[in-house]
């Protein structure tokens, strides 16, 4: 596996630094709660923190791995859909900036965004409207945008509409792709199960899930047996298991892999997916498992560290430097 193309919702990220909770107040937001909004009241939101500090960045989960992957050295490609306005033209630009090679559709409806609005504390709370990336559908997909990579990645999210999912999976596997899953939320499997399951016999080679994703996925309650009934089902099962690190199993080997202790918990968002990322860039290099599992638990560790999914160029000079040690078979944990 050397290339790796992503399908998923494309989203930007705006990140606001809030002077006071008093926003939240006004609109009867929770603090710290995820909510999906429709366009009007998120526009609302946006202008009463106009004047205050913020940043634009890629997000949706999906692109976060592809994302993290390129910069890591991978080769990459995104499919998703933006709106014909500024925020998809930054979607567009920034992939392109990345050296993420773009399949992007345009939709009637505003490009999607995530605003994300930073108390004084550091908690967050984030307000999506989902927009013209609810709009891609499965008769604009076609083979050719499967040709030149090995592997397709998809987030569990997408499950949103199940022809869109099954056709992208199944044009990949037509063009011998092997196509890799993360689970994405307990939530959207408990919602999906029987839809997944069929996916996954037709389908998926590697399954990333959580201790809680597992869990509903397989109906059993212990992470090693979880671990068992998934690797029965595809060829290579991860099952992340919070502070205790991740299990891995291929065949019949099964290795533990703990985790990175990071200098400082800020905000958990996106470790799952620069897990997937560090996890997949190591077996595009042609990584053992413990390698990968190593490398996934690297990046991890680090962009739990920043608030966000951006990473500054002291954070990724690090990453490079505890992935050649891995390479070198010194394991650091």
């Amino acid at each position: 596996m050397k290339r790796v193309i992503g399908i998923g919702n494309a989203l930007t990220d705006m990140l606001v630094n809030m002077q006071s909770d008093a926003v939240l107040a006004k609109y009867g937001i929770a603090k710290g709660s995820m909510s999906l909004v429709d366009s009007a009241l998120q526009s609302q939101i946006s202008k009463a923190v106009a004047g205050f500090p913020y940043s634009l960045s890629l997000g949706g989960s999906a692109d976060n791995t592809i994302r993290a992957m390129a910069r890591l050295g991978s080769e990459v490609g995104f499919i998703g859909k933006v709106g014909n306005d500024t925020t998809g033209e930054f979607f567009e630009q920034a992939l392109t900036n990345l050296g993420i090679a773009p399949v992007i559709f345009h939709g009637e409806k505003r490009s999607g965004k995530c605003v994300s609005l930073i108390s004084p504390d550091g908690e967050r709370t984030m307000l999506t409207h989902l927009g013209a990336a609810m709009e891609m559908h499965a008769d604009e997909l076609c083979t050719e945008f499967f040709e030149g990579y090995d592997c397709l990645y998809v987030k569990g999210y997408l499950v949103q509409d199940h022809a869109l999912i099954e056709q992208a999976m199944r044009l990949a596997k037509g063009r011998g792709l092997c196509v890799a899953v993360d689970l994405a939320s307990f939530n959207v499997v408990e919602e999906n199960r029987d839809f997944l399951h069929h996916l996954v016999r037709e389908y998926v080679d590697i399954i990333f899930a959580n201790e809680d994703e597992a869990r509903v996925f397989s109906g059993e309650d212990e992470p090693i047996n979880a671990l068992q009934y998934i690797s029965e089902l595809c060829d290579l099962a991860i099952v992340k298991i919070g502070m205790k690190g991740a299990l891995i199993k291929h065949g019949s080997e099964v290795i533990h892999v703990g985790i990175m202790a990071a200098a400082k918990r800020v905000d958990t968002t996106g470790a799952g997916d620069f897990y997937a990322a560090g996890f997949m860039h190591g077996l595009c290099e042609g990584l053992s498992l413990r390698q990968c599992g190593t490398i996934g638990a690297i990046t991890a560790g680090k962009v739990i560290e920043v608030v966000g999914t951006t990473l500054g160029e002291e954070a990724w000079s690090d990453i490079d430097r505890l992935i050649k040690r891995v390479k070198t078979e010194k394991y650091l944990f």
